[in-house]
């Protein structure tokens, strides 16, 4: 089975609750959303990059293994585009993954849960723009993060925030999650403010107030994108 991959390369990841931990990226081609704030437009290209075998692609990653390296980050685009490809590689390959994932295809999601270790659903908001019926991507956004609560996967849910984003919007969301997850030990949300952070210059109070709203139904931390901070990949 072959797969259409933009990049693949080794960094440090920069958001989320594995934020400093030595990965290989591995971005595939092709997303099923057109979220307002990308900042990898070229991999919603379907035919940008190269199409790869899983055996071509374990020759990259395992020429990117570093002594601090510990895990692999499946990214785009949308990789659960390319769930067949992700359930085979892993099956070849006992790697530690992180998939990272809009969320918006919970069956394809289904194929390969009990092949990875972390989670991240990125929770679309209205003004991302990212789907014409914001109401149905969240209710499958919920479905993905039950069906990983289930199956005990590490996994955080991402809300990328604007100044203009509203708070009682994001506690509705945080709420929603809870009531839709039996269990929410394993289970956080990372509150992300949009890039740059000059945007938040007078706007940091806002952030105590997204954290706190949203703390009143899980787990929180706020966390700005560090990779570029550090300026890497």
């Amino acid at each position: 089975m072959k797969s259409r991959i933009s990049e693949v390369f080794s960094s440090i990841q920069g958001e989320g609750t594995l934020i400093g931990r030595r990965q290989v990226f591995v971005r595939f081609s092709g997303c099923n959303l057109n979220c307002n704030y990308c900042d990898t437009s070229k991999s919603r290209n379907p035919l940008y990059g190269e199409e790869i075998s899983t055996e071509e692609l374990f020759k990259k990653v395992d020429g990117l293994l570093t002594p601090d390296f510990h895990s692999i980050s499946f990214t785009g685009g949308e990789p659960l585009l390319h769930a067949d490809f992700i359930k085979d590689f892993l099956k070849e390959h006992d790697f530690k993954s992180l998939i990272e994932t809009n969320g918006s295809l919970p069956d394809e999601l289904a194929k390969i849960v009990k092949l990875i270790s972390y989670a991240s659903v990125d929770i679309k908001l209205p003004e991302h723009e990212a789907y014409s019926n914001w109401e149905d991507l969240l209710d499958s956004e919920i479905k993905s993060i039950k069906l990983l609560s289930d199956e005990g996967i590490n996994t955080y849910s991402k809300v990328v925030v604007m100044p203009s984003t509203s708070v009682d919007l994001v506690g509705s969301i945080a709420s929603r999650i809870a009531d839709g997850v039996e269990d929410t030990s394993k289970l956080s949300m990372v509150i992300q403010p949009v890039s740059p952070l000059e945007l938040w210059a007078n706007n940091t109070s806002k952030l105590f107030k997204f954290s706190e709203k949203a703390g009143e139904h899980l787990d929180v931390l706020t966390i700005p994108q560090v990779h570029k901070l550090l300026k890497v990949r």
